[in-house]
Formats: C-alpha cells, sequence, structure tokens
C-alpha cells in the first residue's frame, strides 16, 4: 500500500451527481472512472500494488467506504480507488484487497493525504506488510488479506530481483535516490508492480523519512 494523490474526477461524474435520482449504478461512464483511476494510481492496486488495467476484467472501482453502508458516499470521488479482482471467485482464504473487504470499515485510506499510509506502514525483507500499530497490522491481516502467500511471495520476489540487479558494485548515494525518484514514480507514469517494496528499502538505505 503507498499513498495516492488524487486528481480532477471525470466531468461525467460531476454531471451525474447533478441528475435526478443519480447513484453509482446508473452511472454510465464507468469507462472513463476506470481510466482515471488507474492513471493516478500508476496502474497498481491500490490495496496489495499488483497491476491493474483500466478494464473490467482486470480492476474493480473500490468505495473505501462500502455503498450499502455509506450511500451519500457512492459517487463521491474520493471515496473511489482502482482495485484488482483479488481472486474473485476463489475461497474465501485464497481472496484478498477489496473482493477479501466486502463491506468492512478501514481506518486507513491511502488517498486521505491527512493518514500517510506510507508511515504506518513497513515491508521486512520477508515479503510481508505490517504495522506497529495493532489496529492497522489487523486489518491489513483480517479485512485486506495482504498477508495471503503469493502476495508474500510477489513483494520478496521484487525486492530480490532489485537487490540482484545491485549486486555487490558500490553505488553512491547519488544513485540511490535516482533509483528512489525512478520507484516512487515522481515524474509519472506507470508504476512497478509491488513498487513500494523498493521505496521502503531505500528509504531505510539512505536513512529518509517515508
Amino acid at each position: 500500500m503507498r499513498n495516492i494523490q488524487k486528481g480532477h474526477e471525470p466531468t461525467s461524474l460531476t454531471e451525474h451527481r447533478k441528475t435526478p435520482h443519480a447513484d453509482y449504478r446508473n452511472y454510465a461512464d464507468k469507462d472513463t472512472l476506470r481510466h482515471h483511476l488507474a492513471d493516478e494510481q500508476g496502474g497498481i492496486c491500490c490495496y496489495c500494488m499488483s497491476r491493474i488495467r483500466p478494464t473490467v476484467d482486470s480492476m474493480k472501482i473500490e468505495h473505501w467506504r462500502c455503498q450499502d453502508g455509506y450511500p451519500n458516499r457512492q459517487l463521491d470521488y474520493s471515496n473511489l480507488l482502482g482495485a484488482c479482482r483479488g481472486g474473485e471467485g476463489k475461497p474465501g482464504r485464497d481472496q484478498h484487497c477489496d473482493t477479501f473487504k466486502g463491506d468492512s470499515d478501514l481506518s486507513i485510506n491511502p488517498a486521505d493525504p491527512a493518514c500517510n499510509v506510507e508511515r504506518l506502514i513497513k515491508f521486512p525483507g520477508s515479503g510481508k506488510i505490517k504495522s506497529d500499530d495493532p489496529d492497522i497490522d489487523r486489518e491489513l491481516n483480517e479485512v485486506l488479506n495482504l498477508n495471503h502467500p503469493q502476495l508474500v511471495a510477489n513483494r520478496k520476489a521484487t525486492l530480490d530481483s532489485f537487490c540482484q540487479a545491485i549486486g555487490r558494485q558500490h553505488r553512491t548515494n547519488g544513485w540511490f535516490n535516482r533509483k528512489l525518484t525512478e520507484w516512487r514514480g515522481d515524474g509519472g507514469g506507470e508504476l512497478q508492480p509491488f513498487s513500494q517494496v523498493v521505496v521502503y528499502y531505500l528509504c531505510r538505505k539512505l536513512g529518509v523519512a517515508l
């Protein structure tokens, strides 16, 4: 999970809210919405950071606060995120992200600047995701299932691959800072899947705050 900076909402969503009896189900331009969400997230899931594409088969439009419990937020762009399919159709133990979450509440929103999830979450070299806050740590495991074995393996593989690419060659702080800028996506564009794992590693190596 990484911080998400929300951009401008689709014009069609703005206009739809002005129509009588507007709700999420009768919003017709979800394709444009998917593109906006995927673009502002660098093409990765809002929770697990796996690759998403702006298609029905590749991603879900996640309501951080669920539609049933918070109907007044179903068309609130700040409440909308792009999530992977999360093992949809598989047994519950093999689901994650929005699919596993269902209508449960989360205390942290990656798109809320006041939250700054990057300072609340850690990525040990084992590939696991954790938090020193016991409530957040519980949600990572019991609400989002982000320590599903496949996700752990993917995160570890991403970090291992990066470290192997470094090799034993001497690298300057300037080189590591350039890599940090690259993996953070400071220049915009598509992010690498599970990019925050490498960002966390580089910040610790450089002694800089997330």
